[in-house]
């Protein structure tokens, strides 16, 4: 028995006539007829019941097809796998972010490329902005998800989306609300990245906080987002953080209050210049058309 067999058997079952199934085939029906004839003798049974005016499955006949169609599916997965290996989409995909991405948005990057190259091993790096340019540019990872700005002309970059910025603070303790003068935060325990892992978004924070007419009183500074978001549930402080941060760290006790519009963050996906990949072209086609932002 053949491949061929089953997907002939497999046609004339869905058409119930030989004469179309022959035509979808592109052969004509005597050999397709003899085809499943030597198919129904090797199985030692018939697979059709045959008159002049109908063809129709017989119980084994339906049988068969269920199995068949199993039996041909399981191929061409196993063929597509194959083709996977042969075209270089097995081995290690190095990814790496920073601690403000909304977390979502790399587990569902995960889900899309298991699920589209099954035999790849994804490894997942939390790095400051400035260490991933260094990695990227030496050739030490796949794909970044950073912020900008990116100076290098060893890197290519796009825009994944645009982010805001947000005051957080714990309602349960801090006088604070939507409606409060930001002007008179100067008296405030700040929590905020520390200086040498995030220098620009460091110096970001503070031009903010200038703006709004204060110096701010950093007495916690952390190398992670989800540390800083602790810190301020715990009452040890307030911080400014990308608005993007409230969906994956929405508590009932914390409030955010959105800052003025000028100051925006960008956030970019990042890959060597020099590297053509399937698997970078695949993974920032997926994130540049989910809306998961």
């Amino acid at each position: 028995m053949e491949i061929r067999h089953l997907k002939y058997f497999l046609t004339v079952a869905e058409e119930l006539n030989f004469t179309k199934a022959a035509e979808k085939l592109y052969i004509s029906q005597p050999p397709l007829s003899r085809q499943i004839k030597e198919l129904e003798k090797e199985i030692g049974a018939e697979l059709f019941s045959r008159s002049n005016k109908r063809v129709e499955l017989t119980e084994a006949g339906k049988y068969f097809q269920k199995e068949a169609q199993a039996i041909v599916r399981n191929l061409e997965a196993a063929s597509l796998k194959a083709r996977k290996i042969s075209d270089n989409v097995s081995g290690e995909y190095r990814i790496a972010y920073i601690s403000s991405t909304f977390s979502e948005i790399i587990s569902k990057l995960i889900q899309y490329l298991t699920h589209q190259f099954p035999f790849l091993t994804i490894k997942l790096y939390e790095v400051s902005t400035v260490k991933q340019i260094e990695a990227l540019e030496d050739g030490k990872l796949d794909l970044g998800i950073l912020r900008a700005p990116v100076v290098s002309t060893k890197i290519d970059t796009r825009l994944l989306f645009k982010d805001r910025y947000s005051l957080v603070y714990n309602k349960n303790i801090s006088k604070i609300s939507k409606s409060s003068d930001l002007s008179n935060l100067a008296n405030e325990v700040f929590v905020f990245f520390n200086k040498d892992y995030a220098p620009r978004y460091y110096d970001s924070l503070i031009e903010i906080c200038s703006h709004y007419g204060f110096i701010p009183n950093v007495v916690h500074e952390s190398n992670n987002i989800n540390s800083i978001i602790q810190l301020v549930r715990n009452g040890l402080g307030i911080s400014i953080v990308p608005s993007s941060v409230q969906k994956n760290h929405n508590y009932p006790e914390l409030g955010f209050i959105e800052l003025s519009e000028i100051f925006q963050t960008d956030v970019l996906l990042a890959c060597p210049s020099h590297i053509q990949s399937q698997l970078n072209d695949s993974a920032i086609e997926y994130l540049m058309n989910t809306d998961n932002h």
